[in-house]
């Protein structure tokens, strides 16, 4: 993969929060695969993308607890004696976030604060690695975007997000844990949900084509978004959980590329073989929140850790719909 040195991972005790989620799951998959022993959390609700599917090859090798951030009594039980913790349980729905502001802020907001506090009280140099979003920027005022980007949400996720991510960092100058955040751009491939368009709208989009439903386009698609890969996603978590230097720092994860929103359709369609494309007027909350451009630089991860984007979007998208050809059905719920 790189001269990166992923042998640390051996032995590590992981846990992942939302870890029978689409990327939670796939941070265990590697995790289990560099020889972690892995601690999966999970409140499985609705309608939310966790699916026992998701670890069906590695259940044997991971523990499973059903649990939900929002209990602290449990989270103190499962960060105790962790040597990282991936802390990707989160209400994703930006829609969501808007019409169930309450929900959201105690998922994304006092979850992460019950995760935080329970790496404290387990003082033993845990190391917290936190998943941000694109979404705590709003729209770009100047791109590629950086790190150094002002933060302006449009939704309510955008805004606890941006809030968890204060605290995460507030805790590590308070309280000495080392931590990481990582903000994500559009992730998609392997194991994400495909039963909800709310969040992972490649995937959505892919079973709408698989199953003979139009692919529902708001406006013209012109809209552009920065698509990456689900692997990249998984090295870059895996390799800022493992580095020193990565330590107190937040990162940008992205491809780089800046893609047409009706281009990324059309590719969807091309991998699949099928799928007819039909074009609506916005719904007036989507538009209220929907981000016009957005892409942005990954220098500074690449200068800390040497993670680049190694899959570009037709190749991933071409790798998605061979996955999801075999086991579609798991995903239909």
């Amino acid at each position: 993969m790189s001269d990166f040195d992923y042998a640390a991972m051996t032995g590590k005790k992981v846990l992942i929060t939302g870890g029978l989620g689409f990327i939670g799951s796939n941070i265990a998959h590697r995790c289990v695969e560099l020889g972690a022993q892995v601690t999966i959390q999970d409140a499985c609700i609705e309608p939310y993308g966790w699916n026992h599917a998701n670890i069906a090859e590695i259940k044997d090798a991971v523990h499973f607890v059903k649990g939900d951030v929002r209990n602290r009594g449990q989270l103190l039980e499962l960060v105790a004696g962790k040597d990282i913790v991936f802390h990707m349980a989160a209400q994703v729905g930006r829609e969501i976030s808007v019409e169930q502001p309450e929900l959201d802020t105690e998922i994304n907001c006092t979850g992460t604060l019950n995760v935080l506090e329970a790496c404290r009280q387990t003082d033993n140099g845990v190391k917290l690695v936190f998943a941000g979003s694109r979404g705590q920027i709003g729209e770009p005022v100047y791109m590629p975007v950086d790190e150094q980007h002002p933060q302006n949400p449009t939704d309510v996720y955008g805004i606890n997000k941006m809030a968890g991510e204060a605290y995460v960092f507030l805790y590590n100058k308070i309280y000495g844990f080392p931590v990481v955040s990582l903000r994500l751009n559009n992730v998609y491939g392997p194991r994400c949900q495909m039963h909800a368009g709310f969040y992972g709208i490649l995937n959505w989009f892919m079973a709408n084509a698989m199953q003979g439903r139009p692919i529902t386009v708001y406006g013209e698609g012109a809209q552009t978004r920065d698509y990456v890969f689900i692997t990249d996603v998984v090295d870059a978590f895996v390799r800022v959980a493992l580095a020193d230097k990565a330590n107190g720092e937040m990162f940008f994860v992205g491809s780089g590329v800046e893609t047409i929103f009706i281009d990324m359709v059309k590719t969807v369609v091309e991998a699949v073989g099928k799928g007819e494309i039909t074009h609506i007027p916005f719904p007036q909350t989507r538009e209220s929140i929907d981000i016009k451009k957005f892409v942005v630089t990954y220098a500074k991860i690449q200068q800390a850790v040497g993670w680049t984007p190694k899959v570009d979007l037709r190749s991933g998208v071409q790798q998605t719909a061979r996955f999801y050809e075999e086991r579609l059905q798991q995903y239909l719920r």
